[in-house]
């Protein structure tokens, strides 16, 4: 287990210090895997996916002695790409100086599936290990036949073969192979390198493009341009209606922008949008331009919403059914229950998402950011009807975004315009075009009620949750094409999760009733947004295992412990227990009278699918304002086998911030008519002087998998916060973001 490092510095102090603070790990940073390496990549055919199953697909060895990998994998703020270097370069026995990514490109990249769910380390880390130990056993085979040397008596160090570890007969990978194929299937036969030999797998290698970022020398999918092109935006209602509904064009006075010199309007059917040669010029004619809309009613409303919810037909389905769950409520000592709401919450990247497309009449190439540039290919091949093999997608680093924000919406977009003027067109969203239509994390109701006996054993847990699903279509697929919107999908990460609701308890009777409800025609558009609904379950359910430890007299951790077999849970737990020097006591002791202020500590344990999280928060709540200020946080983290402590502890750090600002502040806010959240004062999110210090514990398990490190502490810390709020005031919260209204009106019931 590593050292909690302990996190907390101001923008003022960083503006102040900023050399000091990250001089150190920067000077590190190898120079050569700060750059995508120069082509060329042999056997790569344009428009044609590479073969996973041949070593090619994934390594190029250059004649330098450098290694490209290509591993279709993107960075959106995870670090995963790292992490992938890290594994190729401890099984090819090369230096992580010696190896950098290649180009994330359509033709060029293997598919792989898309950057999500944490699982670029999980479901790419095995693939890239196993082809990059057949490329070593190849290499080695090579060198062996070149120097006359049986393959046994070689050795490879930093990606040079020699004899005996001699330099009197070496040759390089590159001096092998440099600039051509292997021509190696993968086998999954050759020897893998044992865990105990490990040097780069499992320490903390600086992350890529650091030094470039933070001096900003790095180029953003927002900073790049391309020659002769043009500028666009796109026209639509200021925030969307009900899913299903999209709004109509009724009529366009392209005279408004008239004075507008070179302003252009390009019109789809109900897709609108304008170009221009300068970007402002683009920007004035997008807010001038008179269109007359039909906008569709049907949604409920804010203040309806979970009503809505409850009362929309559903499709019901046992999520899972253990023990006898209509005997356990009864014989209970001790009986939890309530019902929670979670809203709406927004992708909120922190610059809207940007695309460049050229399309031509016979090819396409668009540059953008995305999670999957094989889908995002898809989805653009939809708008401009060329066959798949003539688009070429490129993915370029954007801001993070954690879940399907608008990036195949703009790419879509951008798109339809280049193909309408018949120049390479940039299109970026306007902060409100990225709000008001972004494909939201869907909100959740939840039922929930648990139980335990006199001693303190959880006996019954039921847990009912209402959500829809997500959606398939590209708002401007269905305002250029007309094409309906399908009903969202349900599936394992849109439903209530069993994995977080309550299975890290043993608990003999257990009851997950899932409620899908449509979601067209009255509610959102929803996509994933990270931890999808796990903020949500947890918040819910950790407060309930809460409220039956209070009941029992007993002390959270304590109580949790009780109910606990798996070491892996107990592991996380011990970790963030011993980091926070929590003191057993019972939860919600009274407020001294007169006090301003309440101090509360509250723990959760939670996850997403298959890593195991525990957090502890420590907050304080001003009991005139309701104000809930989150103080300080833990977050253990157990994810297998880590191949890189330092950006796990990073990736710590950005869930427990994020789940601050959900719990805090995040709220999507609509009427009968459309989203009215369109900016960050409508919707707002966590400030700089409004962070916790952020302590994050990884706990290193060499023997296991690799599992996901992304998301896996954000249902834990929203449990925490919860349970913390309580602790200082006494009473639940039902709904989040904890507001200061929600706060004031929870201390007012409790007082009345």
């Amino acid at each position: 287990m590593s050292t909690p490092t302990e996190f907390r510095q101001s923008r003022r102090d960083l503006l102040k210090g900023g050399a000091l603070l990250v001089g150190f790990s920067l000077l590190g940073l190898p120079r050569a895997a700060q750059a995508v390496s120069p082509g060329p990549f042999p056997g790569h055919v344009p428009g044609k996916v590479p073969d996973l199953r041949q070593v090619d697909a994934w390594l190029v060895i250059h004649a330098d002695n450098s290694v490209s990998l290509l591993s279709g994998r993107v960075e959106i703020g995870q670090g995963g790409p790292q992490g992938l270097l890290q594994i190729a370069a401890e099984e090819l026995d090369i230096a992580i100086s010696q190896i950098r990514c290649g180009p994330i490109e359509t033709g060029k990249a293997p598919e792989t599936g898309e950057t999500d769910a944490s699982s670029s380390i999980e479901v790419a880390g095995p693939l890239v290990r196993q082809a990059a130990a057949e490329a070593r056993l190849a290499l080695v085979t090579l060198a062996a036949e070149e120097l006359g040397v049986p393959a046994s008596e070689l050795v490879v160090r930093q990606g040079v073969i020699s004899a005996s570890g001699t330099t009197a007969k070496a040759i390089t990978y590159g001096q092998l192979v440099g600039g051509r194929t292997l021509n190696v299937p993968i086998t999954g036969k050759a020897p893998l390198k044992p865990r105990s030999a490990y040097r780069i797998v499992g320490s903390s290698v600086p992350r890529l493009n650091v030094r470039e970022k933070v001096t900003g020398q790095f180029t953003y999918m927002q900073s790049l341009r391309v020659p002769d092109m043009l500028h666009g935006r796109v026209v639509r209602p200021r925030g969307q209606g009900p899913y299903g509904k999209p709004p109509r064009v009724v009529s366009i006075d392209e005279s408004s922008i008239s004075h507008l010199p070179g302003a252009r309007v390009v019109r789809r059917n109900d897709f609108v949008g304008v170009v221009a040669q300068r970007e402002w010029d683009a920007v004035r004619a997008a807010a001038a331009l008179s269109v007359k809309w039909d906008t569709p009613t049907g949604l409920p409303g804010n203040d309806a919403l979970f009503q809505a919810m409850r009362s929309a037909k559903s499709t019901d389905m046992v999520v899972e059914r253990k023990g006898d769950i209509e005997r356990a409520f009864p014989k209970a000592r001790y009986i939890a229950q309530g019902t929670f709401k979670s809203p709406y919450q927004a992708h909120a990247p922190f610059a809207p998402n940007c695309a460049i497309a050229d399309v031509r009449t016979d090819s396409a190439t668009v540059h953008c950011t995305t999670q999957g540039i094989y889908v995002t290919r898809m989805e653009v091949a939809k708008v401009i009807d060329l066959p798949l093999e003539r688009i070429v997608v490129h993915h370029v680093e954007g801001s993070g975004t954690y879940g399907p924000s608008c990036y195949h919406d703009v790419a879509q977009a951008a798109a339809i315009l280049s193909q309408a003027v018949r120049k390479p067109v940039r299109l970026q969203f306007m902060r409100w075009d990225e709000f008001g239509w972004d494909n939201f994390g869907p909100a959740h109701l939840a039922d929930i009620k648990v139980c335990a006996d006199a001693d303190g054993r959880i006996t019954g847990y039921q847990y009912d949750g209402w959500q829809h699903g997500w959606i398939g279509t590209e708002m401007t697929e269905e305002l250029a094409l007309g094409t309906p919107a399908p009903d969202p999908k349900s599936g394992p990460a849109r439903i209530v999760n069993k994995a977080n609701a309550g299975a890290m308890y043993d608990i003999d009777n257990r009851l997950l009733n899932n409620h899908h409800i449509s979601g067209k025609d009255h509610f959102l558009r929803g996509n994933p947004l990270r931890s999808p609904l796990d903020l949500a379950i947890s918040f819910a359910s950790e407060q309930m295992v809460d409220d039956l430890a209070w009941q029992h007299h007993a002390d959270p951790v304590e109580f949790r412990r009780r109910n606990l077999s798996n070491p892996r849970w107990l592991g996380v737990l011990d970790a963030v227990v011993k980091a926070a020097s929590w003191l057993p006591r019972r939860a919600a002791a009274p407020v001294a009278p007169g006090a301003k202020t309440a101090k509360g500590r509250g723990v959760a344990l939670g996850t997403h699918f298959v890593s195991f999280g525990a957090a502890i928060a420590d907050v304080e709540v001003d009991l005139e304002s309701g104000i809930v200020r989150v103080i300080r946080l833990f977050g253990a983290l157990d994810a297998g086998l880590v191949i890189n402590p330092g950006l796990v502890e990073s990736q710590i750090l950005g869930m427990l911030t994020q789940t601050t600002s959900r719990m805090l502040k995040e709220e999507v806010t609509f009427d009968e008519k459309h989203v009215t959240s369109l900016d960050w004062i409508s919707y707002p999110v966590l400030r700089f002087n409004e962070c916790p210090q952020i302590t994050p514990i990884v706990v290193q398990r060499p023997d296991d998998p690799s599992t996901g490190a992304g998301e896996e502490v954000m249902g834990a810390a929203a449990g925490a916060i919860a349970n913390a709020v309580f602790d200082a005031i006494g009473v639940r919260l039902s709904a989040y973001p904890m507001t200061p209204e929600r706060v004031r009106a929870a201390l007012a019931a409790r007082h009345s």
